[in-house]
C-alpha cells in the first residue's frame, strides 16, 4: 500500500473507546497510513429522541475526521447505517462473554445470599433474576473504570462487566469468572468494533478495508439484521450472538427476556446468508410472543 495522507480517527472521549481507537491506530500505521486520534466530546442523548446523529457521526459527516470507531453493541438498531456513511471494516471481534468481578475471586454460584451485584444492564439483571434470585442487583452506570472504583466503596460486592472491555483496559486479571453464553447471553454486537467512513472517501476506505475480518462481518451482519427486525431499542436490547460453523454455515441465537426474568423467548437457526438468517430469527422471536416483551419494555420507558 502506498503512503497516503493522514487518516484521522474520531472517537468518543471515554477510556474504553480510546483503547479501541489506539488499536485501530496501530493497525493502520502498520499499513503505512499515519492515523492521529481525534477525540470527540460525548453529547448527552435527549430522552425520547429518535436515533439522533451521534457526536462522532456528525464529526465524520462534517469532515473533522475520516473514520470513527464505534462499539457495535451501542449503535442503535435503525437505521442500520447513516446515509452518506459506510462500515469500512469490522476488525476481528473479541470475547463476547461477560465476566464476574469479585474481590475474593468467588464464582457466581458461590456468592452468598444477599450479595449485591452492580450492573447498568437490564439484560444482565434479567438473567440474574432468573438464575440467582437470592442475589441483589444494584443499578450502576458510568464508565468501566468508574464501576470498578465503586466496587465495595459504594456497597457493591461484585460486578458483571464485558470480558472484552476488561481486556481492552488491561484489567482482565480482575475477572473471577468468565460466564458462559448459555448462562448470560451477550448483547447483539458484543465485543465488535465498526469502523465507519464516508461512503465517497475511497482513499480512506481502501486503507480501512484491509482491517476487515470477513468472518466477523458475516456474523455482525446477521446480528444487526436481527436487531433491526426487533427494533427493541438500546434501553433494553435483546440478547444473542452469531457464530461460524466449520462448514461455513452461520448459527444465530436470539433471545428476548422480560426485565424481571419471568418471561423468556429464544430462537436458534442456521443458514448461509446473514441477512436472511437475521430476519428469520427476528420474525421467529416476534411470532413466539416476543412482541409482547418488546411492548412491555416500550411501556416501561414511557
Amino acid at each position: 500500500m502506498r503512503t497516503r495522507r493522514h487518516i484521522r480517527i474520531g472517537v468518543h472521549d471515554t477510556p474504553l473507546a480510546l483503547a479501541k481507537a489506539k488499536r485501530v491506530q496501530a493497525a493502520l500505521e502498520k499499513l503505512r497510513a499515519p492515523a492521529p486520534v481525534v477525540v470527540i466530546p460525548t453529547t448527552p442523548r435527549v430522552p425520547g429522541a429518535d436515533r439522533p446523529v451521534s457526536a462522532v457521526e456528525q464529526a465524520l459527516l462534517d469532515g473533522r475526521c475520516d473514520v470513527v470507531v464505534r462499539h457495535v453493541k451501542d449503535v442503535p438498531a435503525f437505521p442500520l447505517i447513516r446515509p452518506g456513511t459506510v462500515v469500512g471494516a469490522y476488525p476481528r471481534r473479541g470475547d463476547i462473554r461477560d465476566a464476574l468481578v469479585h474481590p475474593a475471586h468467588l464464582p457466581l454460584d458461590r456468592l452468598p445470599p444477599g450479595t449485591t451485584i452492580g450492573t447498568g444492564s437490564v439484560r444482565r439483571a434479567a438473567y440474574l433474576a432468573r438464575s440467582h434470585p437470592h442475589l441483589k442487583v444494584m443499578p450502576l452506570l458510568g464508565t468501566i473504570e468508574e464501576r470498578l472504583k465503586a466496587l465495595e466503596a459504594d456497597g457493591v460486592h461484585a460486578l458483571i462487566l464485558a470480558s472484552h472491555a476488561l481486556e481492552l483496559i488491561g484489567q482482565d486479571h480482575r475477572a473471577s469468572e468468565i460466564l458462559p453464553v448459555e448462562r448470560v447471553c451477550p448483547p447483539l454486537g458484543a465485543a465488535a468494533t465498526a469502523l465507519h467512513c464516508r461512503s465517497d472517501d475511497e482513499d480512506t476506505l481502501a486503507a480501512v478495508r484491509q482491517l476487515d475480518d470477513a468472518r466477523t462481518r458475516r456474523e455482525i451482519t446477521a446480528e444487526r439484521m436481527l436487531l433491526c427486525i426487533l427494533r427493541a431499542g438500546g434501553h433494553a436490547p435483546p440478547a444473542g450472538f452469531c457464530t461460524t460453523l466449520r462448514d461455513g454455515h452461520l448459527s444465530l441465537r436470539g433471545v428476548l427476556v422480560q426485565p424481571d426474568g419471568r418471561r423468556f423467548v429464544a430462537s436458534h437457526q442456521r443458514g448461509m446468508d446473514p441477512v436472511d438468517l437475521g430476519a428469520v430469527v427476528g420474525f421467529d422471536l416476534l411470532s413466539s410472543r416476543g412482541h409482547y416483551l418488546i411492548a412491555d419494555r416500550e411501556a416501561q420507558r414511557r
